[in-house]
């Protein structure tokens, strides 16, 4: 018996549960991508071979002439001049992972892709939109390689410019995919008098997705690493090391202190701006559809808050820094989510 697999009924499942699977494959790139930074792994594969770079050193002599590429650059020399091959393997290993994320999830979205396309099973008012993303994540590819080639000649580290406009574009594509699976799961529109100005709601995602692009600033300059205190920074509010007036400098991003206090009171901020929309919300019946995901919110903006606190006064400790990166995942999911729901009355 032939079952028609793209029927009507089946094609939107189908399409939901592959966009799933990419943001999901997304999500963990940039979870391995945030350990990569972490461990100063991004720099040890310093060649960019679409093909040939699918498949790993697999002899001693691929290892040696890997790591010897890698001895050219500056910061071997200056920093990991002791480095031995055994040391080598585990940072180079951090960023094959992350690199062949990258191919897996543009494969499994340009095949399926291109299947619903010939199929004509995507709505039309979807093509735009989901092409969209494949474009970006082509541009991610060259953003990433961009990043890399910061660090090649001069510098010890990648542009933390690069670094921010690689993670910020790649959460830019964690939305818009879980955008699209969140119109293709549930298509109902509900009827109530009221909804919730959705300027309000955008406005706080775009908080967060600023908020991650500084904390970006705050990885690539090792900000996390000084003034450990907290509320304060050392004795004061301010940073003792900068005054008020270097944050209209424009050398302002390049002051690890002066990132680290934009960081934490864009953090305040957004707390007080949730705190706003949560008010709204839990005082007007109206708004009693949108009560449950606010308080998914609120679970989410707590651990963040407390991961970020945790996180400056352990000095950026690996493991607190890292769940802080996956914080900023479900953080910007949970808001997606709320503008969602937002979005489907009518």
């Amino acid at each position: 018996m032939y079952i028609n697999f793209m029927s009507a009924k089946n094609k939107d499942i189908y399409i939901s549960y592959w966009l799933l699977l990419i943001t999901f494959l997304v999500a963990l790139m940039i979870f391995v991508g945030g350990l990569t930074r972490l461990t100063d792994s991004g720099l040890s594969i310093t060649r960019w071979d679409l093909i040939s770079g699918i498949l790993p050193p697999l002899s001693l002599n691929d290892w040696e002439k890997s790591f010897s590429l890698y001895k050219q650059i500056p910061e071997y020399k200056l920093i990991n001049l002791s480095m031995t091959l055994e040391q080598f393997k585990t940072i180079y290993w951090w960023e094959y992972i992350h690199r062949l994320l990258g191919r897996f999830v543009g494969l499994f979205y340009l095949i399926p892709l291109l299947y619903f396309t010939f199929k004509k099973v995507i709505k039309k008012n979807s093509l735009i939109s989901l092409y969209l993303i494949l474009f970006l994540i082509f541009i991610q590819g060259f953003v990433g390689w961009y990043m890399v080639t910061s660090g090649l000649t001069e510098r010890v580290d990648v542009s933390h410019y690069r670094l921010s406009l690689h993670l910020t574009l790649a959460f830019v594509i964690f939305i818009l995919l879980l955008w699209n699976y969140f119109k293709y799961k549930n298509q109902k529109i509900f009827i109530r008098n009221r909804k919730l100005p959705s300027y309000l709601l955008i406005f706080f995602t775009f908080c967060i997705l600023v908020q991650i692009s500084i904390g970006a600033f705050v990885s690539g300059l090792d900000a996390g690493q000084i003034y450990q205190s907290w509320p304060l920074m050392n004795h004061g509010y301010f940073p003792d090391d900068s005054s008020p007036k270097d944050l209209f400098s424009m050398k302002a991003f390049d002051t690890p202190s002066i990132v680290q206090f934009v960081h934490r009171n864009v953090a305040y901020f957004i707390i007080l701006l949730f705190s706003f929309i949560a008010i709204i919300i839990f005082r007007n019946k109206d708004f009693i559809y949108l009560r449950s995901a606010v308080l998914l919110v609120f679970i989410f903006l707590f651990l963040q808050t407390l991961l970020g606190i945790l996180t400056v006064l352990s000095g950026a400790q690996i493991v607190l820094a890292s769940m802080h990166q996956i914080g900023s995942i479900f953080l910007i999911a949970t808001s997606l989510i709320l503008v969602f729901k937002n979005s489907r009355i009518n």
